[in-house]
């Protein structure tokens, strides 16, 4: 399997609603995501296995400085093969493109070692409301 990586990649809202989906174990919506990233995002990277959307991450921003990793998902296909860390690691290098001096995460405990060890984040006290 080939699979490349695109810094703010052209990609089909029904291939991502698809690939969201299966990711995060919910029913496939009709999202815009293509919409929203183009209004509300500093970038995004696609993966794609032989042409097909194997991988995706959005980055969101807060215009200056600061980038946020967001709705980080890869394809049951191509799960255990690095694609999670090397879509982080072009999310990190399109960010410091932009200028950027930060780029967070939040994530869950099980997804810990995947972002402080393979992706190569600082873990730091942060807070949350949840609304």
């Amino acid at each position: 399997m080939t699979i490349t990586y695109e810094w703010r990649g052209r990609f089909g809202n029904t291939e991502l609603n698809l690939l969201h989906a299966e990711g995060f174990g919910h029913a496939p919506s009709a999202e815009d995501w293509w919409g929203r990233v183009n209004r509300h995002s500093l970038g995004w990277v696609c993966a794609r296995a032989d042409g097909a959307l194997a991988g995706f991450v959005n980055v969101a921003w807060d215009g200056a400085v600061h980038a946020f990793v967001l709705d980080t998902v890869v394809a049951r296909s191509a799960r255990r093969q690095g694609v999670g860390a090397r879509l982080v690691a072009v999310a990190a290098d399109g960010a410091r493109a932009a200028g950027c001096g930060w780029l967070h995460v939040d994530f869950e405990d099980h997804l810990r070692s995947f972002y402080l060890e393979a992706c190569g984040f600082s873990p730091t006290r942060a807070g949350l409301i949840a609304l």
